[in-house]
């Protein structure tokens, strides 16, 4: 074999381990649905509590979560995209707590990620 040939064949075999790599990375992504799909499939709410010191200061506003949600609609991880600090923690809490119709993509259950927006008024 010459060096070109030995070239050649590393080269595909690069390019074929790195679409090996991605295809594997996109099925254990989870599946991104829009915010109103992600309301329609909520079938256990939790309230978060107002945090007491936000009372206080009078502090109101939206948080912004990416929830994920397992194949059986557990919330297994919330990630905090925006929203005061002081409310994120209690939105964060009460979101782990909530419950999901399951997700599915060509009939099969998905994990997800779902955004969730909740408001904090006074």
């Amino acid at each position: 074999m010459n060096t070109n040939s030995t070239r050649r064949l590393t080269k595909i075999l690069g390019i074929t381990l790195i679409a090996c790599l991605c295809v594997a990375f996109a099925q254990d992504a989870p599946k991104k649905v829009s915010k109103s799909e992600g309301l329609n499939a909520v079938t256990n709410r939790v309230t978060p509590d107002y945090p007491p010191i936000a009372k206080q200061l009078k502090i109101e506003g939206a948080v912004e979560l990416e929830a994920i949600v397992a194949e059986n609609g557990t919330v297994e991880k919330v990630n905090i995209v925006s929203g005061n600090p002081v409310l994120t923690r209690p939105a964060a809490e009460a979101v782990k707590r909530w419950k999901y119709a399951p997700f599915t993509t060509e009939g099969k259950t998905v994990k997800a990620a779902v955004p969730v927006s909740l408001s904090f008024k006074l």
